[in-house]
């Protein structure tokens, strides 16, 4: 039985069974996610080096603080709905369909570049999931929503240090982190 499809002995109440377990499946994904995230930026923020070292070195901190605070919702979420939250490290690794983070020390620009595309990937899955919780549950859906804003943000951020005045990102097309590395250091 994997992570996900755990049935539950009960839920909140006026929330279908089914649907419960569907919510705790995304809820988990999403730990799951964000686990990975932020022992990424950490490694990111220990590993940046170049001209702009200390002003991503320290950008990368307060997202690092509050994705581990996001895990913490969702974990609490899970448990609320009457599932069994998995933030082990093997839990991790099996519940990722993503490859893990794949720059090492590199300037500032490669860590971006590839954030870029780590925060690309992340936001999509989460409008994914606010889509798919529209019908079964409203609460976890605002919870999404609401991790969902403070990612564009830190997106924002990332992009910001990749884009030119002309509003063109360095990365553009890139579609894979040491792709999106070149292509940031690059410009």
């Amino acid at each position: 039985m994997t992570p996900n499809s755990a049935s539950l002995a009960y839920t909140t109440p006026g929330l279908e069974q089914a649907d419960a377990e569907r919510v705790v499946a995304l809820l988990q994904e999403r730990l799951v996610a964000a686990n990975d995230l932020h022992l990424t930026l950490k490694h990111v923020h220990w590993n940046v080096v170049g001209p702009h070292f200390i002003a991503v070195h320290e950008m990368i901190d307060p997202q690092v603080e509050v994705v581990r605070g996001f895990a913490d919702d969702l974990a609490e979420r899970i448990a609320t709905l009457g599932g069994s939250p998995k933030g082990t490290p093997g839990a991790i690794v099996e519940g990722r369909s993503w490859d893990e983070y794949s720059i090492g020390r590199a300037t500032t620009q490669e860590h971006l570049g590839a954030l870029d595309v780590v925060y690309q990937g992340l936001i999509t899955s989460y409008r994914a999931g606010i889509k798919e919780l529209e019908e079964l549950d409203p609460v976890t859906q605002d919870m999404f929503i609401a991790q969902t804003e403070q990612l564009e943000l830190f997106h924002w951020f990332i992009r910001a240090h990749l884009e030119d005045k002309g509003g063109h990102l360095s990365t553009e097309g890139a579609t894979s982190e040491t792709q999106a590395a070149a292509q940031a250091s690059d410009g």
